[in-house]
């Protein structure tokens, strides 16, 4: 069964035929968006390969093509691409469709609040290594974004946040983790993680795909600023 590639496929499809609608012309900002995919990419790869090697999660053969890269599976590549770029996307449409930033008066204290909540779950949980490596490295990323980039554009992450997690995510990651299908594509060793699931999610899912998708949009908002040139017209 190919479900890991099916999954990573039907991801990005509507996200990819949409993105040369008219209104949205999310195409034009690809010269943002794929170097910040790579790159981030580049990040991610790097803790799943030793993750991987280390026991904290694996993949399920059952639900691969077979082809490895560096002890990763193709899909897993594959995710680091498809998942970022639906995701950059839905924030992209929300952007121009929400004109209104309904959160960002919000942002601040959000922000403060989830960075204490982080550090203070890791502190108690330092040797549940997806616990403390993700919740430790998404606080810092936090902190860099309201202490040092003063980014502006925070509210308007945290509604794309929130509404890709209400659906899209609970959808696709439920599928990877064993929701709506026989076995897993991806396990978790519970010794490394809280072992709190919403459905078959790991909590830490939540916290790894918000510092997933913010270190890609920080890139692409960062290139897009830099050269606004390029920037689709709303």
């Amino acid at each position: 069964m190919l479900t890991y590639l099916l999954v990573n496929v039907l991801s990005i499809t509507i996200p990819f035929i949409y993105s040369f609608n008219k209104r949205l012309n999310f195409y034009k900002t690809w010269y943002a968006f794929w170097p910040a995919a790579l790159i981030t990419g580049a990040v991610f790869i790097y803790w799943d390969v030793y993750f991987t090697r280390w026991g904290v999660w694996g993949f399920n053969p059952r639900h691969l093509a077979g082809i490895d890269l560096i002890n990763l599976p193709l899909e897993e590549w594959l995710f680091f691409i498809c998942i970022p770029y639906a995701c950059v996307f839905t924030y992209h449409c929300l952007n121009i469709l929400v004109e209104k930033d309904y959160l960002g008066p919000y942002a601040r204290p959000i922000t403060g609040i989830l960075i204490v909540l982080l550090l203070l779950i890791a502190a108690f949980n330092m040797t549940r290594l997806y616990t403390s490596v993700t919740f430790i490295s998404t606080a810092i990323f936090l902190m860099l974004h309201l202490f040092v980039f003063k980014s502006q554009y925070l509210g308007r992450f945290y509604l794309a946040y929130i509404i890709i997690f209400l659906m899209p995510f609970m959808l696709v990651n439920g599928i990877l983790t064993g929701s709506f299908i026989i076995e897993e594509v991806v396990w978790y060793n519970n010794a490394e993680n809280l072992g709190i699931r919403v459905f078959t999610i790991p909590i830490e899912d939540f916290i790894y795909g918000m510092l997933l998708i913010l270190m890609n949009v920080t890139i692409y908002e960062a290139i897009l600023k830099k050269w606004p040139q390029n920037k689709a017209a709303s």
